[in-house]
Order: C-alpha cells, then structure tokens, then sequence
C-alpha cells in the first residue's frame, strides 16, 4: 500500500540528513534529492529513504487526519507496519 503520510522534519544533520516524525514514528531520510530548503517543522513526503516532496504544513495536517481516521480502524500492529513500510512502496508513481 502506497500512501505518501507526510512526516514532519524534527531534526537536520550536517550530512544532508534529516529525522522525521511520520505519525509517531521517527525516522531517518536523505534530503540529497530536494531542490527546496527543507528546516525543522517542514513537512515532506518520503520514497525509499529520500525525501521527494515538500509540500504546505495545513495541506499535511489535512491528510494526517484522514490517515488518523484511517488507522483508527486497523490493528494495532497492522498500523504500525503500514506507517513503517510506506516510505519503501514500489508501485508509488504508477497509476
């Protein structure tokens, strides 16, 4: 399942890496592919480790709130392991 939930930027390192928080969870993303300035409190979205898109903070809390509603339904450990792997979707980009 491809979702793109955007992630929240918590920290920026001298290496071009950022930490993340996607709905609790936290991780780390490369920023090497993003044209735009990316600082903490941006939101972006994230492909294999990269992030790909910036996109407005009212439009990320708009689709975090969707995806809360969402997950609302599932189990526990289904949530998790779709927010985890989502960043690693190999059909994201088709239609």
């Amino acid at each position: 399942m491809c979702l793109s939930i955007p992630s929240k930027v918590v920290e920026v390192d001298e290496n071009n890496m950022a930490t993340v928080d996607t709905m609790g969870i936290k991780r780390h993303v490369s920023l090497d592919l993003m044209a735009d300035e990316i600082n903490i409190g941006d939101y972006i979205l994230i492909h294999v480790g990269f992030a790909m898109n910036k996109i407005d903070e009212e439009e990320a809390l708009q689709s975090l709130e969707v995806y809360r509603e969402m997950l609302e339904a599932m189990e526990e450990e289904e949530r998790r392991k779709v927010i985890e792997t989502d960043d690693n979707c190999v059909n994201r980009g088709e239609a």
